[in-house]
């Protein structure tokens, strides 16, 4: 049996929720393009990259060849920008239900943490969370050249924990993450819904029924 001695965690939509600053600052670029884009439409940048999701905007507003390589680059650095200035609002409040209890267990137990989210400013909204300490190592999405479901930031984060894949549970709350912690060799847990989630080993609705104790019977069962 594997021994259990470190949790991976992706970060947005599990420690905590940045998708109204993502939909707000793709919006004021929207606008400032002359583009309407609603909530209906930020349904499909949801899981999507940053340029991707600059494609689908300038589709919506039949802008597709309006642009050049370097504009579009320089429309998506505007993008961080807005988002930048967003997050800057988060504080300890916007931390999902649970999770600092779990934190909080995990590291009482002696287990390593780590951090695995292909977000260029994870740093900077778990400094806005307070939690930038309980982390043992977060993985730097701008070294990872792959992303989910390729397992490559998982296994960045166990490499640098310096613990086997097989002994880490890595936490996501979408297909392609899950997918990707399965690849690299780990115990997955889903937070979600079994349509979207259901290769993870174990799935929960929310993060407020993540447990310490369950979640390391499920893992050595």
């Amino acid at each position: 049996m594997s021994k259990l001695e470190a949790f991976i965690f992706d970060l947005d939509g599990v420690i905590t929720d940045t998708a109204e600053y993502h939909f707000l600052a793709w919006r004021k670029l929207a606008e400032e393009l002359g583009i309407p884009f609603t909530r209906e439409d930020n349904e499909r940048l949801k899981g999507v990259s940053r340029m991707v999701s600059l494609e689908i905007i300038l589709e919506i507003g039949g802008k597709q060849g309006a642009f050049t390589d370097e504009e579009k680059a320089h429309l998506a650095a505007k993008k961080n920008a807005h988002y930048a200035e967003l997050i800057k609002q988060i504080t300890p409040a916007d931390i999902l239900p649970g999770i600092r209890e779990l934190l909080a267990d995990i590291k009482e137990a002696g287990l390593k943490i780590g951090l695995a989210s292909a977000s260029k400013n994870a740093p900077a909204v778990l400094e806005g969370l307070g939690l930038l300490d309980e982390f043992d190592y977060m993985a730097d999405a701008n070294l990872i050249s792959h992303g989910k479901p390729d397992p490559e930031i998982f296994l960045n984060a166990a490499e640098n924990l310096q613990v086997k894949p097989a002994h880490c549970i890595g936490i996501e709350d979408a297909k392609a993450g899950v997918q990707a912690i399965k690849r690299a060799g780990m115990f997955a847990v889903g937070i979600g819904s079994v349509d979207q989630l259901g290769q993870a080993d174990v799935i929960y609705a929310s993060t407020k029924e993540l447990s310490l104790e369950e979640l390391k019977k499920k893992f050595g069962r």
